[in-house]
């Protein structure tokens, strides 16, 4: 086996892996260390045997046991050693063992981000960082901030976890309320990393966007009958649907209009409408997560590109901007308003934005702004914008599709 296979393996096990892990040794920094020491003896190890069958399984085992001689090594805990050591060995329950609904541990460590100790921005990064596995640059460049200001971020986060004794649990069902929030909004995180990657050579990342599926399928068990969460996963299912259309074998990408819709999973969709319909019956305020999911059921439903219900996308746009408003919803509605009024006027609305500024560092600003130059057949202002999209962006696939853009445009 090859470094590069063993770091597939790695990287779609390491966030179940981790997770175990924190509940284990009870430190987040402990677990990564661990987890990384357990990395590089598998690097050492694999290629030159068979792959163990669960190698989530095998990766825990050795982490613990590295985590294990670190507490011994460090002469801060010999007070404490053998107590810390005897709750770590009772703790290590077969990893591989099928999780409960409410003793996951995934879940676990998302509740455990998202805590209301912590502001809307620490749950998210803390999340990315240590669910998403991405690195702090990663982490940094999502908030636009500089890669030191994150690691400070990041660090005053674990320490507060550490010290405060935040508890690494799913919180007892009358204390779920006021974290469902943030829990729903970085599970998307983790899927729309995992259905467009933040950088690197490939456009997706499966594990991911699976992952966030699962675990909000977990929530639904835990909290039925939510219009947010029923929404956010049926948006899920129904965006993942499409994966086998959304790039070609050498990892380009397919745009929707160009995607061959026999390649979507059927069933998978059949599955986000029936969510669809149950969220938006439910009683209250229309939740933002099932308004998206609407729109995602218009896309899904249509047998083509050009049999697309455009305007009524443009509607659920605006109820969306009534009811969550932001500049990126403003952006997406500017994008479907081009396919109803045309790219003039949806033009007029993203340069709007841009003049406010709501979206500075934004990297699909201008590559939404170059798609509508290009339909008015202003060329050369167009060239310019995809420029920009490309400097924007650390996404291999990206970068081509707008290399090729200006090349048909001569």
């Amino acid at each position: 086996m090859t470094p590069s296979e063993i770091e597939a393996i790695f990287r779609d096990e390491a966030g179940r892996a981790l997770a175990t892990l924190i509940r284990l040794v009870g430190d987040f920094d402990l677990a990564e260390d661990a987890l990384q020491d357990a990395f590089a003896v598998a690097l050492e190890r694999w290629p030159a045997c068979e792959v163990p069958d669960n190698p989530r399984a095998w990766l825990v085992n050795v982490a613990r046991n590295k985590a294990i001689d670190r507490i011994r090594r460090q002469a801060i805990f010999r007070g404490k050693q053998q107590a810390l050591v005897h709750e770590l060995e009772l703790n290590a329950q077969a990893p591989d063992e099928p999780p409960t609904m409410l003793d996951d541990d995934m879940l676990r460590l998302i509740f455990t981000c998202c805590h209301p100790a912590f502001a809307a921005e620490v749950q998210i990064a803390l999340t990315l960082r240590t669910v998403c596995g991405l690195s702090t640059a990663q982490v940094a460049r999502a908030f636009l901030v500089s890669e030191e200001a994150m690691a400070q971020r990041l660090v005053r986060a674990k320490q507060k976890i550490r010290l405060a004794g935040i508890p690494y649990e799913v919180p007892e069902r009358d204390a779920l309320a006021p974290r469902l929030d943030g829990v729903l909004t970085v599970i998307y995180l983790v899927f729309t990393e995992g259905y467009v990657a933040t950088s690197g050579t490939g456009l997706m990342r499966p594990d991911f966007a699976v992952e966030a599926i699962r675990l909000g399928r977990l929530l639904d068990r835990l909290m039925p009958d939510r219009a947010g969460i029923k929404g956010l996963l049926a948006l899920m299912l129904l965006h993942d649907a499409r994966r086998g259309g959304r790039e070609t074998p050498a990892g380009d990408i397919v745009l929707l209009e160009e995607q061959d819709r026999s390649l979507w999973d059927r069933a998978q969709i059949e599955e986000g409408l029936l969510l669809v319909e149950n969220a938006l019956r439910l009683p209250g305020r229309p939740q933002p997560y099932a308004v998206q999911a609407a729109i995602a059921a218009l896309h899904a439903r249509a047998t083509s590109f050009d049999e697309t219900d455009w305007p009524q996308i443009a509607g659920l746009y605006e109820v969306l901007l009534r009811i969550s408003p932001s500049p990126v919803i403003e952006l997406n509605h500017a994008a479907a308003v081009s396919m109803v009024d045309g790219p003039s006027r949806a033009l007029a609305l993203v340069d709007a934005i841009t003049a406010r500024g709501g979206l500075d560092g934004y990297e699909l600003l201008p590559a939404v702004r170059a798609d509508l130059l290009r339909r008015l057949g202003r060329k050369d202002e167009a060239r310019e914008a995809y420029r920009a999209a490309t400097e924007a962006t650390q996404l291999e696939p990206l970068r081509r599709l707008y290399a090729r853009r200006v090349r048909e445009m001569g």
